[in-house]
Formats: structure tokens, sequence, C-alpha cells
């Protein structure tokens, strides 16, 4: 199946898509590198060489990048921490809604007076969720809080956003926009690597993070084995 993926730095430790082959895309919004194999490629949202942090991301040359290649389905796999405490670290849901109000929508319409109607198509989502069974269990219908970042979200932060979603992150929403502007249909994935700032008495920080992402790893390499699988 002619599918594209974007996902974050756990691909950069995972040695899934070493024989892959690099490859570089000029966009308008400029180049993108990405990695190709058959009819697949994979995006590292956050770049292949020094990582960019979630709010410098390209967005639009990353989507365009895929647009421009011929993809219409894409599949992002997001690094997301939890808003609720029965959505503990390592549980993998798909959200199907998303909010971000913190910062302006990164959008294709600079020139034109004009927006798109934001969605999250989800329409691959069904056969990801069956097939996934009964190795991955995927809690659909989640509700995504994008912030801006780098940093993470206060404590008093949190529990305000506790009341508009499910899960906290800081790339997806820019990410579902431009694909529904440029008619890409986006499909959600994320992993829950820790409980958000204060959640059940945790505290959040980058080192922790990296701690908590690489706890996950083995389980984002047999998830991506099994994506692979079902889409390849």
């Amino acid at each position: 199946m002619k599918v594209a993926f974007i996902s974050g730095t756990s691909i950069v430790n995972s040695d899934l898509f070493a024989a892959w082959d690099v490859k570089t895309i000029e966009t308008p919004y400029g180049a993108v590198s990405y990695k190709a194999r058959g009819e697949q490629v994979l995006i590292n949202r956050h770049g292949y060489g020094v990582p960019l942090p979630p709010h410098a991301i390209n967005y639009r040359a990353n989507i365009r990048a895929l647009a421009d290649l011929g993809f219409k389905e894409i599949v992002s796999l997001n690094s997301v921490g939890s808003l609720k405490h029965n959505l503990p670290p390592g549980t993998l849901v798909s959200c199907g809604d998303y909010v971000g109000l913190q910062q302006g929508p990164a959008t294709f319409f600079d020139q034109e007076l004009k927006g798109g109607a934001p969605v999250i198509a989800n329409n691959l989502s069904p056969l990801l969720v069956q097939k996934l069974a009964p190795e991955f269990t995927v809690q659909t219908g989640k509700v995504y809080v994008q912030m801006r970042g780098p940093r993470f979200e206060t404590k008093a932060e949190i529990r305000i956003l506790q009341n508009w979603g499910d899960v906290v992150g800081m790339t997806a929403a820019h990410e579902a926009d431009l694909c529904s502007e440029i008619g890409l249909c986006y499909n959600s994935l994320a992993l829950i690597d820790n409980y958000a700032n204060g959640l059940e008495g945790t505290e959040i920080d980058f080192a922790r993070f990296k701690d908590l992402v690489k706890e996950n790893q083995g389980k984002v390499n047999r998830l991506f084995t099994r994506l692979l699988e079902i889409l390849g």
C-alpha cells in the first residue's frame, strides 16, 4: 500500500529503517529529507540532522513534500503525555479530534482568503486497530491538545488542559491542519510516554522525558514492524 509515515525521535533510535534509501525533495517551503522503500516513505518530523524542537519544525515543507511525492494516506506516530488518570504511560491511542489554541495554525493559505476544515481522517484506523490486535490495543476517539513547546506545560496549565482533551503534545495539530488543507488523509497513532506534569504526583523535565521515551523504544520498534507488515 502506498503510505507515508511521519514519526519523531524514536525512529532515529530504531534500526528498522537503516536499509531504506535516504532521499531529498525540494518544496516551495524548503528541502525535506526522507527515507524510502518501495511504495512507502518515512519522514522524521524533527529532521535527520540536529533534531529541531517542535516549534521550529518546518511542517509546511514536510506535508507539501508528501503531497508532491504522490501520497494520499499519512500515518502519524506521536509521543504524547497523558491528561487522564486512566491512560497510563505505554497506552496506545488514536486521536479523532484536537485542540490547537496556543498559536496560529501552520497553513498553506498565506495569500488566499480561505481556510481548511480541520479533520483527522483516520480512514485507515479501523484496519490498523483490527490488525494490530491482540498484540496492541488502540484506544480510539481521543482528543489531542497541542501546546507550543519547547518547554513542557506547567502544572497549572495541565489542570486546565485536562478539561480540553485526553493527551497533550506539540506537533499533531499542525500536521492535521496542513493535511486537511492539501487533501491528504491524516491517520493518528500516539504512544503515551508519560503522565503530564503534576498528574499522578509526577513531575516532568526533558531528561526524564528522554528516559521515558527510551523505555518505550522496544514497543515503538515492534509497533512499526507490525505497521509495515499490515500496510506493506
